[in-house]
């Protein structure tokens, strides 16, 4: 049967009557608003929502941006195929989140090129500053696709520094940092200006690893075995913020089965909101499920019985199940403990039934027999024949 506190809630039917009919734009001038932006069925929540992501949050000096990928194989103007994504397919979204927390702070949709529009270069460098505006004094850290010379000098201006590994054909790095042949394991190569510092490191023969930072000033190696250097330490400890909202997001997760992109675009929406109403909660309640193996489910299922609660109160229409039937009047007489410990997986066994002075009506459990009973569940008060009901004493029902 499921949880109860669904049915309760709202009607399987009607629940996917709504997830059908749901659109989030005026379908009239959509086909207008379509070719010159091709996010457009989405676009006026999607910016609503994108602005209010930071307001609630104070991150961490660094700042991970990265890209990421919501799962979707439908029609989709702008799908992208990612391969070293779980999903492989779907809609590819520049992120940019704490690197400590993962809370997300900014979100863009990569649309691709506009029709008619000549391929763009530096696409890396521009979303980089445009992600991180309003972030002066944090770190950037990001990967090869947007590392540069020109991004860091541009982060600079703005009061923003950067860490990220680099792609050797980048033209500023000289030949012999990119050139690994010939040089010893765990090895490491420095070359500096006024404003950056690049590191080529070799974890292995023929193999280098390229770091380029406006943080680090000096050639400082670490004293473990691989000998690494602190830039590259401090970018692996960093790095992971996307990555890491990406794995949290996909454990528990609202995304349903849908072949309409928006969709899937607004589940992913739901997924990062609770995860950062999640982070924000643990921050103004620290003490706050210590020891909890499972605190992020536990807070996601009591976000969801707070969001639901309203509406089961004003609710007129009376669920069928039992179980459903009993949480409706528990939270009509707004007993939050009895919802609690109610909305949970079903598991209710035999009910204590007693004779009821009331008009009789069909049994519950016998409707295609037509039974009648006189009979009702002393707790969920459906009627109820003698043969799906027990005597109990008082005894052993306390």
């Amino acid at each position: 049967m499921g949880r109860a506190i669904f049915r309760t809630t709202m009607p399987l039917k009607k629940f996917k009557q709504l997830t059908r009919i749901l659109r989030f734009d005026d379908k009239m001038s959509r086909d207008e608003r379509r070719e010159q932006d091709k996010l457009a069925p989405i676009r006026e929540m999607w910016e609503d929502w994108v602005k209010r992501l930071p307001l609630m949050y104070r991150p961490d000096t660094n700042i991970t941006v990265d890209e990421s990928l919501v799962g979707f194989r439908g029609r989709c103007p702008f799908k992208q195929y990612m391969p070293k994504k779980p999903a492989k397919y779907g809609i590819k979204i520049w992120a940019a989140c704490d690197a400590n927390s993962s809370y997300c702070l900014n979100m863009q949709v990569y649309t691709g090129k506009p029709p008619g529009v000549p391929h763009e270069r530096n696409l890396g460098r521009r979303i980089v500053l445009e992600m991180m505006d309003g972030f002066q004094g944090h770190i950037v850290i990001c990967d090869n696709f947007f590392t540069s010379y020109a991004l860091g000098i541009e982060l600079l201006n703005k009061k923003m520094r950067m860490i990220g590994t680099i792609r050797r054909n980048k033209p500023e790095l000289p030949s012999a940092l990119t050139i690994p042949r010939g040089r010893a394991k765990f090895s490491s190569l420095f070359a500096f200006t006024e404003t950056h510092t690049i590191v080529s490191y070799c974890p292995r023969k023929n193999k280098n690893v390229l770091l380029m930072s406006t943080v680090h000033e000096d050639a400082a190696v670490s004293e473990r075995e691989d000998r690494k250097p602190e830039m590259i330490l401090s970018y692996n400890r960093t790095k992971g913020g996307v990555d890491n909202l990406d794995k949290i997001v996909a454990t528990y997760t609202c995304r349903r089965k849908t072949a309409r992109w928006p969709m899937a675009v607004f589940y992913n929406m739901l997924d990062v909101l609770a995860y950062n109403a999640f982070v924000i909660w643990r921050e103004i309640n620290p003490s706050w499920g210590q020891g909890d193996n499972y605190m992020r489910r536990h807070f996601l299922q009591d976000l969801g019985r707070a969001l639901v609660f309203p509406f089961i109160q004003s609710r007129r229409h009376i669920p069928r199940t039992p179980a459903s039937l009993q949480l409706l009047r528990k939270v009509q007489e707004c007993d939050e403990e009895a919802v609690s410990s109610t909305s949970g997986p079903s598991r209710a066994g035999p009910s204590r039934a007693g004779p009821t002075p009331t008009k009789r009506r069909r049994c519950r459990k016998c409707l295609p027999h037509d039974l009648k009973t006189g009979i009702v569940c002393s707790k969920c008060h459906i009627p109820i024949c003698k043969g799906h009901s027990i005597v109990m004493c008082d005894n052993c029902d306390n």
